[in-house]
């Protein structure tokens, strides 16, 4: 990414985050009780609330190690916390302007106000603390979702194909081996032909996947028309190269803008569209439906699912696309909604069948409030 976006990026999201905690805290402050209670919170808050930062700036400058764990895993929570501190504080708020309009507060919260503030917050954390809670629990454990498509080309190879598709792993400090063991065993349940990693297969720490030995579990994803995969947005991040190599070197294909025939159908892999910021974009779509034979079926990778008329357009059969994770938290998927087409799950656009996975792995907090995470099966038929 070049410098000045990158810098103006880095500048807009930390002034977002340091308004959004400022936020949190003021009100947590105005409920806290004089004394031991604001000093505890004082320290608590500020050690929570730059955790995430901390550790990703000790990881990358420095190595990974147990106390870097600790800071993301603790700062990671905290990233889904503050969401929902946020739209307590909100409703909270917006009750206390209504009585400050019409006095409606009943009088056990007149008499003692103060008293009042600290069982809210007290009430208000809970709360947050058991939605937190179950989004961890949900995150960590992925269904299987099953799709029969047909597809009306005359193939000179077997008539069907079982495809095992997951996106959006993000191996690292937060999708670490029992994760990563979990999705072996999800995919060797289905017997796959065909194994595909439509982007982010890995998160931006190259290092833990190295200290973890990641990649020797990740050598475990098996099927005998091989294990394929495609950039997404986060292999640049980590740096694509040594991303790409290191998935190469665990058994996994990686398709960059190209195509290749197996058993009978064309594979199409397409860089991920954030290649511009790193330098020339990715191939345009006619550029690579040149290297396929229209006649046979074709299935793309691309990570991110924008523009699909074209593709459909171009003469695709099926698109596997991730990225969005559908929001991960509850309510930003109403944000994908509008952001994508289609945010998540099946559609079809003329002959072209179109699947948008809301991912396997979490990023940033390891929590999902707004759906589960997935390991996809296809089955496809053919003519």
């Amino acid at each position: 990414m070049k410098k000045v976006q990158y810098v103006s990026f880095l500048t807009i999201v930390l002034t977002i985050y340091s308004l959004v905690n400022l936020y949190i805290f003021v009100r947590g402050w105005q409920a806290m009780p004089h004394g031991t209670f604001r000093v505890c919170y004082v320290i608590v808050f500020l050690f929570v609330a730059s955790c995430f930062i901390t550790g990703r700036i000790l990881e990358r400058r420095f190595a990974v190690s147990g106390l870097t764990d600790i800071l993301i895993w603790i700062g990671s929570f905290w990233l889904a916390a503050m969401l929902y501190f946020v739209l307590v504080l909100i409703v909270i708020d917006l009750a206390r302007l209504v009585n400050f309009i019409a006095p409606y507060y009943p009088s056990f919260i007149t008499r003692d106000y103060p008293r009042a503030k600290f069982m809210t917050s007290l009430i208000a954390t809970s709360v947050v603390a058991l939605v937190v809670l179950a989004g961890y629990i949900n995150a960590i454990t992925p269904r299987l979702r099953t799709y029969d498509i047909h597809i009306p080309k005359v193939v000179d190879g077997p008539k069907s194909v079982t495809i095992a598709a997951a996106t959006d792993i993000h191996l690292g400090t937060m999708v670490g081996a029992s994760r990563l063991e979990h999705l072996v065993a999800m995919v060797d349940s289905l017997h796959p032909d065909l194994i595909l990693l439509p982007g982010d297969i890995v998160d931006e720490d190259i290092g833990a996947h190295l200290r973890n030995n990641l990649g020797d579990l990740l050598r475990n994803l098996k099927a005998p028309l091989g294990v394929y995969a495609v950039t997404g947005n986060h292999e640049f991040y980590s740096g694509v190269e040594r991303a790409c190599a290191f998935l190469t070197d665990h058994n996994v294909t990686m398709l960059r803008d190209t195509a290749i025939r197996v058993n009978g159908f064309y594979l199409v892999g397409r860089e991920d569209r954030s290649k511009r910021g790193f330098g020339p974009g990715r191939k345009t779509l006619p550029e690579l439906m040149a290297l396929v034979d229209p006649k046979l079926p074709i299935i793309m990778m691309d990570h991110q699912p924008f523009e699909l008329e074209k593709v459909a357009e171009a003469g695709v059969d099926l698109q596997i696309s991730g990225h969005t994770h559908n929001g991960q938290l509850w309510p930003f998927n109403y944000i994908t909604d509008r952001v994508y087409e289609l945010s998540w799950g099946y559609k079809k656009i003329g002959n072209t069948n179109f699947y948008v996975s809301c991912g396997y792995g979490t990023w940033g907090p390891p929590v999902r409030s707004g759906n589960r995470p997935e390991v996809i099966a296809f089955r496809l038929t053919f003519d």
